[in-house]
């Protein structure tokens, strides 16, 4: 069956928008009603109960009509059920054959006094659902005129009363109400139906994009019932948790998440927890619990303790970016007239050599006042991290080609790469990586003693983890200088600013990396361990 088969049952007819499934049961249906009816006609008649009045006027028409009745039925219903004619076609052969062989059995029971006439209202409102239209009214105008024909002719004949001609017109006025009625109520059904479809698929078209948006949050979600089961579970929480597929309970991911659900059933007022997941880092989770109907839910929303840390590291830096700021461009005024000063005081020609002495002091201390604002000014125009997957090795190699020049000794290259492992992928920001590096091969010429021997940037794997090492050939750092080595303005040398590891350190936390320091066999140097970008789910 076709569109048009359902929408346009016949010529005449104005389409409900029915469904072919639903218009195929209800014509299923009145083939079914019209099969009982053929069959009672026949039985009623030869088994005779009561006082019926069937076939009394004719009985062999009765019987010719009951029986073919019995016959085009069954035929119907083969047809419907193979399907072998358009669903209108079938419709209109249904109740046009009712009109028929109704008015046959009617004529052959007593005209419209035996009250068979009153089953064509059936057929009418059948008519009225199952094609509708003007269709249905010309069907009750072919039952109105079929009943009329028979009444005439009984008259014609001298068979019935002609007092029953009354009742004859009576019937035809209510086939057309009829008709019209069901007509309107079928059509408010179907627009009914059709407004209840639309609703329908706009809860699934919400309930799938509820669905999409919680899938794709960069927070985990999951929601679990009184007994741990899970209900639902989105890619960043089972990636969050170790990744296992289709989890059924809490505790098929960690024992230690299910601990931290009943803790918090039993002291709902501690609705927060960090929660060690095993190979992973630690993710930091929040309870709450969902009314639905009579049933308690408990959602539980995850983020990873390294992007909490990281959103913390960006506001840290943006606050103490504004404050630097500000009090750098408060100092720079000043000291710009100072140097400004001092450059007209040493061009006084009857300046002693004492006094230009005390003037070379005072620029070389502003030059190195300039620097350390210069450095906050950096800091403070700190931009966000933009982290991409980096091949270490060449990235690292074309950044040796390229600092070598700027720094040659008589003896060869200073830095040389060395890889301890094969393809090293990381997740970083490039510029705060290069920045990284060069902080930290500044300190390794300054303080590595290049001369006893080349400087190593190495690459190698620790854990899961790529890490890069500057390898120099310096003394090496005592206890106490350890723990300051990190600390802002902390420096061993007179003409160090102290920031540029504080603010390295900063950018290696700002892309959830690590910058520490540590002695490497007999040699020492910084340790820069990066995120792994082959493991890690790349969050935008």
């Amino acid at each position: 069956m076709t569109a048009n088969d359902t929408l346009y049952p016949c010529p005449f007819s104005r389409a409900y928008g029915m469904p072919a499934a639903q218009a195929w049961s209800l014509l299923n249906i009145f083939c079914v009603y019209r099969l009982v009816s053929a069959v009672s006609f026949v039985m009623l008649f030869y088994m005779r109960f009561g006082a019926l009045s069937l076939g009394d006027h004719d009985v062999e028409l009765y019987q010719f009509a009951s029986l073919g009745y019995l016959a085009i039925s069954l035929f119907l219903v083969a047809l419907i059920h193979l399907r072998l004619l358009a669903y209108g076609h079938l419709a209109q052969l249904l109740i046009f054959t009712d009109i028929v062989f109704i008015t046959l059995l009617m004529h052959a029971s007593g005209g419209v006094s035996s009250g068979v006439g009153a089953l064509l209202a059936v057929s009418i409102a059948a008519a009225s659902v199952l094609i509708g239209g003007l269709c249905a009214l010309v069907f009750a105008a072919l039952a109105s005129l079929a009943v009329l024909a028979e009444q005439l002719y009984a008259m014609q004949t001298h068979a019935f009363d002609a007092a029953t001609l009354n009742y004859s017109g009576l019937l035809g006025l209510s086939f057309f109400a009829i008709a019209v009625v069901s007509m309107m109520l079928a059509t408010r059904v179907e627009q009914s139906a059709l407004l209840a479809r639309q609703h329908a698929a706009t809860i699934v078209r919400l309930e799938e994009l509820n669905r999409y948006i919680i899938q794709h949050l960069q927070s985990g979600i999951l929601i679990a019932d009184e007994a741990g089961a899970i209900v639902l579970c989105n890619h960043a929480a089972l990636a969050l948790l170790g990744g296992i597929q289709h989890p059924v309970s809490l505790n098929d991911l960690s024992p230690l998440l299910q601990a931290a659900l009943k803790h918090w059933r039993d002291n709902p007022q501690h609705d927060f927890a960090i929660v060690a997941v095993a190979d992973r880092d630690e993710v930091q989770v929040r309870f709450s619990a969902l009314q639905l109907g009579g049933d308690t839910l408990h959602m539980l929303l995850f983020e990873d303790v390294a992007l909490y840390n990281q959103r913390l590291q960006q506001d840290k830096l943006a606050s103490l970016g504004h404050l630097t700021a500000s009090i750098a461009h408060e100092i720079r005024n000043p000291l710009s007239a100072i140097s400004h000063a001092g450059q007209l005081l040493a061009e006084s020609p009857a300046l002693s050599a004492q006094d230009k002495r005390l003037t070379d002091i005072i620029q070389h201390h502003c030059r190195r006042v300039n620097t350390i604002i210069e450095d906050i000014l950096r800091l403070s125009r700190r931009q966000p991290s933009n982290k991409q997957k980096i091949a270490l090795n060449p990235w690292l190699a074309n950044y040796v080609l390229e600092i070598n020049p700027l720094h040659r000794q008589p003896y060869g290259d200073v830095f040389r790469l060395r890889s301890l492992n094969g393809e090293l992928n990381a997740l970083i920001d490039p510029g705060h990586l290069k920045q990284i590096v060069d902080n930290l091969c500044s300190n390794a010429l300054k303080y590595g003693q290049p001369d006893r021997g080349t400087i190593w940037i190495e690459t190698a794997k620790q854990g899961d983890k790529p890490v890069i090492r500057v390898i120099d050939n310096g003394p090496g750092l005592d206890a106490e200088h350890k723990q300051r080595l990190f600390e802002p303005f902390f420096t061993t040398s007179h003409n160090g600013t102290g920031l540029g590891l504080y603010i390295s350190r900063e950018l290696a936390q700002l892309n959830q990396a690590e910058l520490s320091y540590a002695d490497h066999l007999d040699n020492h140097g910084f340790m820069l361990t990066l995120v792994n970008a082959d493991r890690t789910l790349i969050a935008s």
